[in-house]
Formats: structure tokens, C-alpha cells, sequence
């Protein structure tokens, strides 16, 4: 296991769709572990792959008591929405709100390739639709306003110059 380097905006894996794992074996356990651990080191609720460089559909949720794995995930049902500030280990230091729904259902596969589906409300709905929106190459700014996208992208790029 080892604490990986968490990848900032405006580096280009962020903004690819992940590719979908087929392979379930060693170096998916290996991989989990370490993003596991990386997010805990980063003090992080939530944690997708590309987020440390790996073009997969694997994101990690850990929360109070739960501790989530999504493996290709797909979000089948949604409702609601809530407005609350968010923030992200590949933007630190910033946060703005964002709209999301209140309610999700994903099916997914578990670290070991078996499907299963899960409902949330609440903090972890936001959390894995922050985390699937990593998948699919988006950041929690491209959800707010133009403007504000634009400012607080400035600001990220700024930080990465100097």
C-alpha cells in the first residue's frame, strides 16, 4: 500500500471519461488500497481513480461508518436536489456550491466484480455523484455558473503557475 500523488486541475486525466475495469484480480485490490489510503492521508470523503492518475471506473466513499467501492458504476434513478458548498482533493482549497441530487440509486460491481445496486439520500447521494462525475471527467465547477466556472478556473490555473 503507499499514499499516491492526488492529480489537480488542470491536469488533462481529470477531464477524460474513465474506461470500464474487466479485471478484478491483484492490481484492482492493490489499486483500492492504495486509494483508500490516500484519501484517508488527504483527509477526503471520497476518492475516484483518475483522481491519482489511473484511467478506471473505481471510486472510493468513506463517511462516519461506511466505506463505499464503486466499480463502473451507473447512476439508474435520481430525484430531488439540494444546493450545498463542495469542495475536492483535485481543487484544494476551494469550494463553491453545487446543486445535486437529494436522491440516487447506483448499480455497481463490489471490489470483487459482483453487482450490486445502492440507494442514498443525503451527504453520500452528493459524494457519489461527485465521485461518479470524476468518472466521466467532470469537476464539481462545471456545475456551477459560467461565471463563477470561469473565475474559480482562473483562480486553479493561477496556482498551478506559480
Amino acid at each position: 500500500m503507499s499514499v499516491r500523488t492526488i492529480r489537480e486541475y488542470p491536469d488533462p486525466v481529470l477531464r477524460g471519461r474513465a474506461e470500464d475495469v474487466t479485471d478484478f484480480g491483484e492490481e484492482l485490490q492493490s489499486l483500492l488500497k492504495d486509494m483508500w489510503e490516500t484519501m484517508e492521508k488527504n483527509d477526503g470523503v471520497g476518492l475516484a481513480a483518475p483522481q491519482i492518475g489511473v484511467n478506471l471506473r473505481v471510486a472510493v466513499i468513506g463517511w462516519r461508518d461506511r466505506k463505499i467501492v464503486l466499480v463502473n458504476p451507473v447512476v439508474v434513478e435520481h430525484d430531488g436536489e439540494e444546493i450545498l458548498e463542495e469542495g475536492c482533493l483535485s481543487a484544494p482549497g476551494f469550494y463553491e456550491k453545487v446543486a445535486r441530487p437529494e436522491r440516487v440509486v447506483v448499480e455497481a460491481k463490489n471490489e470483487k466484480g459482483q453487482p450490486f445496486r445502492i440507494e442514498e439520500k443525503g451527504f453520500l447521494a452528493r459524494a457519489m455523484m461527485h465521485e461518479i462525475d470524476h468518472l466521466e471527467g467532470r469537476l464539481f465547477f462545471d456545475r456551477i455558473s459560467p461565471l463563477k466556472r470561469k473565475f474559480l478556473k482562473r483562480k486553479l490555473e493561477k496556482r498551478v503557475e506559480k
